[in-house]
Formats: structure tokens, C-alpha cells, sequence
């Protein structure tokens, strides 16, 4: 599957085990690292930079999309299905950070970057490995467009891993700054987590 787009969402949509602190039912609400209340001053300290809408001792789930579409990365999900391509397969490998000031955390532009590997399949330069066994599960998309009363047509398998990780504030502001293919320069809004019994679906 190619690589087609690369966001982020102001704390997580999911919930887990290393992301399970209730933020609040907001558009910018879901769920936070559980380390965040034991981040250092230093961590704690401010960068203004040019990604907006999250700051350091802030919680962001990033979602790497992928699509079976002939599909070249680019801009929303739109880049993921485009014309001429029907009835796409989707997958979303998610892995939930802690924003931190501290260039010793891990690089968002390392992981932001696109390779094109053997074979023409564009695919991240970086996922965090070391983050737990991904949960995988069928879906949707998400965002604060939709509720679990108003579902998303476009259907998805997620692999979302269980544990936080820590990511420098002044990378992501890099990515900005730089540009990237995605023109991502702001932390979208989360669903909030699906209960509802019915539309729940099984691990696999």
C-alpha cells in the first residue's frame, strides 16, 4: 500500500494503555499521555514555532495513512483516493506522542519523511517501533466531523500502538517551517472515542 497522507490530531482519539487520561469532550479534548503530569520544567518550556495547535506537555496521535490507490502523498485524505480510483482499501497506523522541548526526544521530520521503496510504494522513513504491539481493528476515518452519531463513510483498518512516545516540539515546528508535501501546518481535532456497543468492532 503507497504512503498518500501524514497528520496530526491534538491529543488522542483513541484510548489506551500509555494514553488513557480523559482530556475532555471537546473538539480538542480526547485522551493524554499518561506521563504528561510528570514532564520537567524544561520539557514544559515554551517553543513558539510554525505548527499551531499544540503546545509542549501536549498529547498528539498521528495518523499514517496508506492506500491501495496508485496514489502519490499529498494533501488530505483526498490525496488517498484519487480520481479514477474506486473502492479503495485504507489503513492507518497511529501511534500516540507526548510533546516535549527536548531535542533528545524523537525527530517528527524523520518520521514525516517519505521513502519510495522497491517495487514504487512510497512509505514513511520512520514509525516508532518500540511502542507496544499494534491493535488492530476495522474502522473509520476520523476527526471532529464525526461523532459516533455521525459516522464516516470511508472505512478503515487501524494498527494503533499502546504506548506514548515522546516528540520534540521544535521538529514538528521544522516540518512546518520547511513545508512538506501534506501542507500540514496546524493539530486537527479528534473524534471522541466510540462506546456505543453496536459500533464496536472486534479486535483482530
Amino acid at each position: 500500500m503507497n504512503l498518500c497522507n501524514i497528520h496530526t490530531h491534538t491529543n488522542a482519539e483513541h484510548q489506551g494503555p500509555g494514553f488513557s487520561v480523559f482530556v475532555d469532550a471537546t473538539d480538542n479534548g480526547g485522551y493524554a499521555c499518561n506521563e504528561t503530569a510528570d514532564l520537567t520544567e524544561a520539557e514544559l518550556t515554551p517553543a513558539p514555532g510554525a505548527y499551531k495547535g499544540v503546545v509542549p506537555g501536549q498529547t498528539i496521535e498521528v495518523h499514517w495513512v496508506h492506500t491501495t490507490c496508485d496514489a502519490t502523498p499529498g494533501e488530505g485524505l483526498g490525496a488517498c483516493v484519487p480520481e479514477g480510483c474506486t473502492d479503495p482499501l485504507l489503513r492507518v497506523e497511529a501511534q500516540t506522542f507526548l510533546v516535549v522541548n527536548d531535542a533528545n526526544a524523537l525527530d517528527f521530520t524523520k518520521m514525516a519523511a517519505v521513502v519510495e521503496e522497491k517495487g514504487g510504494f512510497f512509505q514513511a522513513g520512520m514509525i516508532p517501533a518500540n511502542t507496544g504491539t499494534p491493535v488492530t481493528f476495522p474502522g473509520s476515518t476520523t476527526g471532529p466531523s464525526y461523532t459516533q452519531e455521525v459516522c464516516s463513510p470511508a472505512q478503515v483498518t487501524w494498527n494503533v500502538r499502546p504506548m506514548c512516545a515522546k516528540v520534540d516540539i521544535n521538529s514538528l515546528n521544522k516540518w512546518a517551517e520547511d513545508g512538506n508535501v501534506f501542507n500540514e501546518t496546524k493539530s486537527h481535532g479528534v473524534r471522541q472515542l466510540v462506546t456505543a456497543p453496536e459500533l464496536l468492532s472486534p479486535i483482530q
